[in-house]
Formats: structure tokens, C-alpha cells, sequence
């Protein structure tokens, strides 16, 4: 048996309405009230009252992304960690046994990031010969 649920709309409408309402005010008044320059040096960026030399568009290596993304899988990681450490004594032993399948599924990650040299920093010119890319 299904019971219709009898809860007015109206003031989700309004509310919508009057986030509309904002915004499109907010858009119309600055296009308004903004400031309007066209100066020799609008487009160039600044930084701290130092000149800018060269271009902002520089290349980074890859190595420096590939660590902010596995900056970014620990710290998630420690994430979940917090929380079933939170959690741990009412989980019990079979939430042990799940956070531990976690951390083992992590360690045979991370070994594999070292196994395949996604962790090596060093240059091909430093590496010891004999050992490759992938370390053979």
C-alpha cells in the first residue's frame, strides 16, 4: 500500500526563485558597476610586486603530477583509516579483517608504483646501468 506524500512545493519554489533572482541581480550589477580599463599592461601577469620573466606557460615534468596524485591517494587513504578507526570497536573483528584487506591491497599498489619506477626520481643518467626504466 502506497501513501501519496502530501508536502506542499511552494517554498522550494520560492527559494529557487529567489537564488535566481540573486544571481541574476549579481551579474547585472557588476556588469554595471565594474571596473572598465584597457591598459598596456592589464593582461600581464603580477605576482607580489616582482616583474614577470619569461612565460607562464612552462612546462612541468610529469614526475611532479604523478606525486601530488599520489599525495592525493594516501591522504584518501588516510581518510578511511580515520574513520574505521572511529568505528573500530563496534565493527569488531570483521572490520579488522576489511582494513586490513585495505592496507594490503595499498602496500601491493605501492609496490608496484616502485616495482614499475613511478617512484624513481633519479635521471636515466643516474640511474646504475643494468637497471632500467621498469627495474630489471
Amino acid at each position: 500500500m502506497t501513501e501519496s506524500l502530501n508536502v506542499p512545493l511552494w517554498p522550494l519554489t520560492l527559494y529557487i526563485a529567489a537564488v535566481l533572482l540573486m544571481a541574476a541581480a549579481i551579474v547585472i550589477l557588476s556588469f554595471f558597476m565594474g571596473e572598465r580599463h584597457s591598459e598596456r599592461t592589464t593582461g600581464e601577469p603580477y605576482e607580489s610586486g616582482i616583474a614577470p620573466t619569461g612565460s607562464a606557460r612552462i612546462r612541468f615534468d610529469i614526475k611532479f603530477y604523478l606525486s601530488a596524485m599520489f599525495f592525493v591517494l594516501f591522504d584518501l587513504e588516510a581518510v578511511f583509516l580515520f574513520a574505521w578507526a572511529i568505528a573500530a570497536r563496534p565493527l569488531g573483528w570483521f572490520g579488522y579483517l576489511e582494513v586490513a584487506i585495505f592496507i594490503g591491497v595499498l602496500m601491493l599498489a605501492l609496490f608496484y608504483l616502485f616495482r614499475v619506477g613511478a617512484l624513481d626520481w633519479r635521471t636515466s643518467g643516474q640511474r646504475k646501468p643494468g637497471i632500467g626504466k621498469y627495474g630489471k
